[in-house]
């Protein structure tokens, strides 16, 4: 019987009959995305702004359809996939904000990208807690610094006269006391007047000449705040500059060194001031800084341990010493006495719990010192629109992280160079300027000392208001004066921050 064979089989059979051999399938060429897929899906910023990735899978190379406040830039669309990096700008509004971003590609339907930003915090003004943050804040109030006086100094020695020629008497604190300070701080540099290791002996008749000006202003009723000022090291090279932070975190035998000298130091000038009252407060230190960066940019951990330590060694020697020095409050500055690194300065080992952080404060610097020394400040001007909430929030920063915690703390240094009075515009930003940032100040709880270097017309620090020999208001200082006391001592319930804010300049 004859054999069926299979269609296929067959066919399969005549091609190797004819010498040939069947072809491999062809797989299909794999198809891209029909759809646009975005990864995040949704985007939440934060109210500062920043920079965010947003990753796009789309068949073709996908574009953005932005508001004004977020920018791209683009990065490279390969297998279908393309990263974009958004810029978002700050939310300077008190009201979150919102928008869509579209993303559209060729052969795909449109697909949006929600981007929220959160709004900028109300900062509230707040009511003083009942601690001892705070009725320390009170007791020193308004202070003045007397500054470029007894830190002045020539040819490696400080001196009274080197860098103004009068000398302070009597009537400099009676007439700042009649003024409305309340407390005065005395810059004291000691370079040149320090002997030989390993005694390191001060000159008598330089710390008797400070006993004796500390003493007229205890007779005017002053608090008083003493320090050692331009004894440190800004990258002079000059080793009269004797508290050399580089040296020391660079080389521990010079960390060693300093250390000694700084606990020699301080052990005298506190036992000469032991029986001095608590009016008295003593400082550890002024600005001290890394050679001549005020910024630091590398290993600031170590740089600021490295203060940490000088700050304990100043503490336990002057507790040493006995006498009012066990009780007596004491100030301790961190790195360049700047608000930026406060959060790497400690509170020292103290027996009797009575020792202050310090910092000094001239934001913006543009306006107050610097070589650009902008014209006016603040939301009715054209330079730092948004001056006062910077202001408010370091002030805010500084009263919610140490004062409402009872941390006690106070800014040794503030101040705006005078602006030339017979501009009206300058002068009324100026003390405006000075108005609002000691009642910002007052509002937080945060003691302040205003800079003055007696200097009332040269210079871009000209920050004369009052006459280091007579206590009389120079040329041009009754004026902000005035302001600043109102500022910080007004009782008047409608004179508020707000107020003072509504009543800025208007040009």
């Amino acid at each position: 019987m004859r054999k069926c064979i299979p269609f296929l089989a067959f066919a399969v059979s005549l091609l190797c009959c004819c010498g040939k051999t069947p072809e491999t399938p062809v797989t299909p060429t794999p198809q891209g995305p029909t759809a646009i897929t975005l990864s995040p899906t949704s985007l939440s910023a934060a109210q500062a702004g920043g920079s965010y990735d947003l990753t796009v899978t789309a068949p073709a190379r996908p574009t953005l359809t932005l508001p004004d406040w977020i920018t791209k830039t683009d990065g490279t669309y390969k297998d279908y996939k393309i990263t974009f990096s958004l810029k978002v700008a700050a939310n300077d509004s008190y009201e979150t904000r919102s928008a869509d971003v579209v993303v559209k590609a060729t052969g795909a339907a449109d697909v949006t990208l929600k981007v929220t930003q959160a709004a900028k915090e109300v900062i509230n003004d707040p009511t003083l807690p009942d601690n001892a943050a705070v009725a320390r804040t009170l007791e020193l109030g308004l202070g003045w610094n007397m500054g470029n006086h007894f830190d002045a100094y020539a040819n490696g020695v400080a001196s009274e006269t080197a860098w103004q020629g009068k000398k302070a008497t009597q009537a400099t604190f009676t007439g700042l006391k009649a003024k409305g300070f309340t407390s005065v701080r005395i810059p004291a540099t000691w370079m040149g007047h320090i002997g030989e290791a390993p005694d390191y002996t001060l000159d008598e008749e330089w710390l008797g000449r400070i006993y004796e000006v500390v003493g007229w202003a205890e007779d005017a009723g002053l608090n008083v705040i003493l320090n050692t000022h331009h004894d440190e090291d800004h990258g002079e090279n000059d080793g009269n500059h004797w508290q050399n932070l580089k040296g020391a975190v660079d080389n521990e035998e010079v960390n060693t060194q300093v250390k000694a000298e700084i606990a020699a130091v301080w052990g005298q000038i506190a036992t000469k001031f032991k029986d001095k009252g608590d009016f008295l407060m003593l400082e550890s230190f002024n600005e001290l800084i890394y050679g001549g960066e005020w910024s630091s940019s590398s290993n600031t951990e170590k740089k600021c341990a490295v203060i940490n330590e000088w700050n304990q060694v100043f503490v336990d020697a002057v507790r040493a010493t006995g006498g009012n020095n066990e009780t007596r409050w004491l100030g301790v500055p961190g790195y360049a006495a700047s608000p930026n690194y406060l959060k790497y300065l400690t509170v020292p080992n103290d027996p009797a719990k009575k020792t202050m952080l310090a910092f000094h404060c001239y934001d913006p610097y543009d306006f107050t010192i610097g070589d650009k020394q902008l014209a006016n400040w603040g939301h009715t001007g054209t330079a730092y629109k948004n001056g006062e909430e910077e202001i408010k929030t370091l002030f805010n920063s500084i009263y919610t992280n140490y004062i409402a915690k009872n941390i006690p703390i106070y800014m040794g240094e503030f101040g705006c160079s005078m602006r030339n009075k017979n501009d009206a515009k300058a002068w009324a930003y100026y003390k405006y300027y000075l108005e609002y940032f000691v009642k910002a100040a007052r509002v937080f709880g945060i003691a302040g000392f205003l800079w003055d270097n007696g200097a009332d017309g040269y210079g871009k620090e000209r920050h004369g208001y009052v006459d280091h020999g007579t206590g009389e208001y120079t040329a041009n200082g009754k004026e902000p004066v005035e302001a600043m006391v109102k500022a910080w001592s007004s009782t008047d319930p409608n004179y508020t921050l707000q107020s003072v804010y509504d009543s800025a300049p208007q040009f």
